[in-house]
């Protein structure tokens, strides 16, 4: 009997940044290292990763990172893992370009080399663990589960997944392996619960191209259409729907320029002809009747491009009256307030919007009934919903029992928490460090929760300034106080507080300096809670106080 642990350090009560860990023995698998985009209110974040702290204290112990497929919750941190942590990294063909795309253009790794190329009939055998691999339908191809095989059962991970019984070839779902897999002893199934929730079941890509083909056809302007860089199947559609109404396609930004080459260079995508692709130089040639312009912004983040082509600010194409913005994304609950500020952008611009999701319930992740057919299909003993916030997991829960599986055997989980299996029983056995590590700009973890509060101070209130030069040995002030505010008050309007705080900032400094147990420190607390105090009263609000208090002698600035 093995000591088989299973660690979620992301993709658990969240979306995205999808990570987990099986321990079987002394070996570690990691499966998936993804990354998540910022909400709202984390001010200056650039993306979100997991908290590496467990692995690098066990990095010894990996025996390699598993990747289900190329998007970025799923690859997306591998560059700050790679950082400190050497292992091997397995995937199929696409995954491993794409997932060394996105090491290269972090540069935090240059000359990383140990990726494998595996295919759904791989078997990588371990000690006492052998992996393997089944076909997957996502909405990028070369998608695949994963199964650790060991002496105990079978640790399944579906990744990003849905059932299309129409699939294409390069997206179909390997059926057969899945029973086959099934048939034998499954111990533990982690599986997607993005769409546990769902009332609607997906319609076939299919459906979706043939929508695609008569937007485009009925358009009589320019079509914008707004995808994710990295949803290959929805850019195959949209080529094909463009040669079908012979348009050509003009693809904005490199990142994309990036993705649509290593996929056409690996056979992922099929131009359906070689004249397709328009660069810009070339867009002048063509009435506006003639061209759609691939749009997926930064990061893969369409939805921000479109504001900027709204307001005139994007670098390469900006709305203009006659254009159709077809959203082809279906956001997230959480970003619907978005979208629908969006859509008012672009109407204002002159543009009309349509929306997949107005249609259809189109989305790479499982529907309810996907969701227990996998179960069925797999039958295992313990059931362990991930990538979902808590209600989705919650929602997949329901279903894994409704198919059978007893609540007693079914684990929602936390970040950290150790789900182990000993003694013929599976339960959560302690905590390993979790949490998120925040990326801003060339920092890694260096931002934390206090540094957000007062960036989220400055958003909300702004900042007020107090600058003092004073002598000590003559105490007296010799110059100031000078008072600066941005983000808080419009000075030329606020004369009467600006000179009230000059006042008590003026009592304040000349308190201190007659005090003979005189302290840097208790002068400048002293500051910031006298006009705390007196702004909080007149105006209701709190900017950061930030006195700046300089001595005229051989001390210097302090």
């Amino acid at each position: 009997m093995s000591n088989i642990k299973i660690i979620p350090l992301g993709g658990v009560r969240e979306s995205g940044k999808n990570m987990y860990v099986v321990e079987v023995d002394e070996l570690i698998f990691v499966l998936d290292c993804g990354l998540q985009y910022p909400e709202s209110e984390m001010l200056g974040i650039d993306v979100v990763i997991p908290d590496f702290t467990y692995l690098e204290q066990n990095k010894n112990r990996i025996a390699g990172i598993f990747l289900t497929h190329g998007h970025e919750d799923a690859v997306g941190a591998l560059p700050y893992f790679l950082e400190n942590i050497d292992a091997p990294v397995f995937g199929t063909e696409l995954t491993i370009e794409l997932a060394k795309l996105s090491v290269e253009n972090t540069g935090l790794h240059p000359g990383y080399d140990n990726y494998h190329v595996i295919n759904e009939k791989a078997e990588i055998e371990f000690e006492n663990v052998v992996v393997k691999f089944f076909r997957t339908t996502h909405s990028i191809p070369d998608s695949v589960g994963i199964s650790i095989q060991t002496t105990d059962g079978a640790i399944i991970y579906t990744g990003d997944f849905k059932f299309d019984q129409s699939a294409t070839s390069m997206y179909q779902t390997d059926f057969a392996k899945i029973a086959e897999i099934g048939s034998g002893n499954v111990l533990a199934l982690l599986s997607d619960s993005s769409d546990a929730e769902s009332d609607v079941e997906n319609v076939s890509d299919l459906k979706v191209a043939e929508e695609m083909i008569d937007t485009l056809h009925n358009a009589n302007g320019r079509v914008i259409i707004s995808a994710v860089a990295s949803n290959i199947m929805r850019i195959q559609q949209a080529f094909d729907a463009a040669h079908q109404t012979k348009r050509k396609v003009f693809l904005t930004g490199p990142k994309l320029v990036q993705i649509v080459d290593t996929a056409i260079k690996l056979g992922k995508l099929v131009l359906p002809s070689k004249d397709v692709i328009v660069t810009e130089k070339e867009l002048e040639r063509y009435r506006d009747d003639e061209l759609v312009i691939l749009e997926t912004g930064l990061s893969g983040e369409p939805i921000e491009s479109l504001q900027r082509m709204s307001t005139q600010k994007h670098r390469q194409v900006n709305i203009k009256e006659g254009d159709l913005v077809y959203i082809t994304t279906t956001p997230s609950t959480m970003m619907e307030t978005t979208v629908a500020k969006t859509k008012n952008m672009l109407y204002r611009a002159g543009a009309t919007v349509k929306e997949i999701s107005d249609t259809f319930q189109s989305s790479g992740h499982a529907t309810p009934n996907d969701l227990k057919l996998m179960i069925n299909l797999l039958k295992p003993k313990y059931f362990i919903p991930v990538q979902g916030e808590y209600r989705l997991l919650a929602a997949h829960a329901d279903l894994a029992n409704q198919v059978g599986i007893p609540y007693k055997n079914i684990f929602i989980p936390g970040k950290g928490d150790v789900i182990e299996y000993s003694k013929d029983r599976m339960r959560v056995s302690g905590q390993v460090p979790a949490g998120n590590v925040l990326i801003d700009g060339i920092g890694v973890g260096d931002i934390g929760s206090i540094v957000l509060r007062d960036r989220k101070l400055l958003s909300e209130d702004g900042i007020f300034i107090a600058v003092v030069t004073i002598s000590r040995r003559q105490s007296k002030i010799l110059s100031g106080p000078e008072i600066i505010s941005r983000g808080f008050v419009y000075m030329k309007a606020s004369e009467d507080l600006i000179e009230e705080s000059q006042k008590l900032v003026t009592k304040v400094v000349q308190d201190n300096l007659e005090d003979k147990d005189f302290e840097w420190s208790k002068l400048k607390q002293e500051i910031r809670e006298t006009l705390s105090r007196y702004l909080f009263e007149k105006t209701k609000r709190r900017p950061v106080i930030l006195p700046i208090i300089m001595e005229a002698s051989s001390y210097g600035k302090k």
